[in-house]
């Protein structure tokens, strides 16, 4: 740099006001009122003590460890929670090959579809989409369609093949018998 450039420099840096590194009791004219009724100290203010990280540190680990353990506990639940009863969905004859039926099971707020894929093969899916619980339809070639988020799955086996979805759906346990179909429970998935 030129001598010039020198001088230029110098005069901004002792123009230059540091606006939070002074002591609260500055006086300087340059200082604006603002920082004597705000005192902050910015070597301060970026300061994390130890026990303050600490603390932050074991209470982040306890609410892992508090939702690790309500996950197991809810998977223990649910393992022993009793099936849900035996239903009849529909009589064998009533929907014809590539139909489908809608029917609730196992409460009467989980809405579930039925479909005949051929003339030997049923399948039943929960009718809830497993990424915002969307209603799913039968759409083309064999699939069932979210149109909440363009959600498609495989009617085969209930597995998502396009869209935000990446848990199946959970599929409802069929059975034939005296030329009727029966729900006899649920099986939920997560691969």
């Amino acid at each position: 740099m030129n001598e010039e450039q020198n001088k230029v420099v110098q005069e901004a840096q002792q123009s230059a006001v540091p606006l939070l590194s002074q002591p609260a009791d500055a006086t300087d004219s340059r200082t604006p009122p603002w920082v004597q009724d705000f005192p902050v100290e910015t070597e301060q203010d970026n300061y994390v003590a130890r026990r303050d990280f600490t603390k932050f540190m074991v209470l982040t680990s306890c609410a892992f460890a508090a939702g690790q353990a309500w996950i197991g506990l809810k998977s223990i639940a649910d393992a022993r929670a009793p099936r849900p009863a035996e239903k009849l969905v529909a009589r064998i004859d009533e929907i014809a090959v590539g139909q489908t039926l809608t029917f609730n099971y196992p409460a009467e707020h989980d809405p579930c579809l039925l479909l005949r894929l051929s003339e030997t093969e049923f399948v039943a899916y929960s009718q809830k989409c497993t990424h915002l619980s969307c209603a799913v339809v039968p759409g083309e070639n064999r699939t069932l369609h979210c149109p909440c988020h363009e959600g498609v799955f495989d009617c085969t086996n209930g597995r998502p093949l396009a869209g935000p979805p990446r848990r199946p759906l959970p599929r409802i346990t069929l059975q034939l018998r005296d030329g009727s179909i029966y729900a006899t429970g649920v099986e939920v998935s997560t691969v």
